[in-house]
């Protein structure tokens, strides 16, 4: 556990060094990406694992699984979503940074070291979680015994495809053509935007948050109910609302109609603005409709507890009025 909590931390404390020296308007070497995508999936994959046998190895987390009656896939979905949070608080500490140096000078033009720093390290991130996303998803079949032979790991890596193909891809797509974009085809652009693009993860810590709270069966509570509403305010402003924002941002500064701007946007910007918006509208979706089941259930558990108050009410009055009548 000392080695896992040391690889963790002196990943990221050698990560974060190893920029320090550099100005704001450094370019990040291939030498130095390198070692920070390495450096990277150190530190997500030995977070990841630390997390894991905190929980499974030690006294205290046998205590808190005992407590909410957590399964080894429960453990292995809570580690997912915490590394999850802390790769979303890092990439916003980059996009605030990168923000606050970029957007201020030039919309278009002013760089920070940041962006393509944390594009090397933060580019592992959505590797990584592909791989622990189908271990949670082993987990899961090997708890419920329906996979045993080793044909079994060919039909879990097939059902876990099947099962999550947009969040996949969408990982996939980040990871190569998104860093791809932030490291060398960006033709000229500075950070600005690119910084709002890391802005976008503020939202995640209330998705891993939700996801948390229901493997602890904590559905029913109002945090559940109150991080779910912050967490479509946030997933709309930050996911959905941001692109149609800094394309108005791109308007004003062109001087060309809001629409007249998108369409002299060059066909590479436009279809990776449909490809990052269109599965962020889709997810949007699923958590409003996921919010309107939940809040429709407590509804109907109040009304259905009214009624059997009222029908018990009226049942004691009327015992009373018959005993009043045995009495007389």
């Amino acid at each position: 556990m000392s080695l896992l909590l040391a690889s963790t931390v002196g990943s990221l404390g050698v990560a974060v060094g190893s920029v320090a020296v550099l100005e704001p308007g450094d370019k990040i070497s291939f030498r130095r990406g390198a070692c920070l995508s390495a450096l990277g999936f150190i530190f997500f994959l030995s977070l990841f694992d630390f997390l894991n046998h905190m929980a499974l190895r030690t006294r205290t987390g046998s205590r808190i699984r005992k407590k909410y009656h957590l399964t080894s896939p429960d453990v292995l979905e809570i580690s997912n979503k915490v590394v999850s949070a802390v790769q979303a608080a890092l990439s916003c500490v980059t996009g605030s940074i990168v923000c606050m140096w970029s957007c201020t000078r030039s919309f278009l033009h002013a760089s920070h070291f940041m962006s393509e720093a944390y594009a090397w390290f933060g580019a592992s991130y959505f590797f990584y979680d592909i791989w622990s996303m189908y271990r949670v998803h082993a987990s899961i079949s090997e708890h419920k015994k329906d996979q045993k032979s080793d044909a079994g790991h060919i039909v879990n890596v097939r059902l876990y495809l099947k099962e999550q193909p947009v969040i996949v891809m969408h990982h996939l797509f980040i990871g190569s053509f998104g860093f791809l974009i932030i490291v060398y085809l960006r033709g000229g652009l500075g950070d600005c935007i690119f910084g709002f693009v890391y802005l976008m993860e503020l939202s995640t810590p209330f998705v891993s948050m939700r996801g948390i709270l229901s493997r602890l069966k904590m559905k029913s509570t109002q945090l559940y109910v109150t991080n779910g509403l912050i967490m479509i305010g946030t997933f709309f402003i930050c996911r959905v609302a941001m692109f149609p924002y800094l394309c108005y941002l791109y308007s004003e500064l062109v001087g060309l109609p809001y629409f007249e701007a998108i369409m002299a946007l060059p066909r590479g910007c436009k279809i990776s603005i449909a490809i990052l918006l269109l599965p962020q509208m889709y997810w949007f979706v699923l958590m409003v409709l996921g919010a309107i089941k939940v809040f429709s259930l407590k509804t109907n558990k109040q009304q259905n507890g009214n009624t059997s108050l009222n029908s018990s009410c009226g049942n004691n009055k009327s015992i009373k009025r018959l005993n009043g009548k045995l009495h007389s």
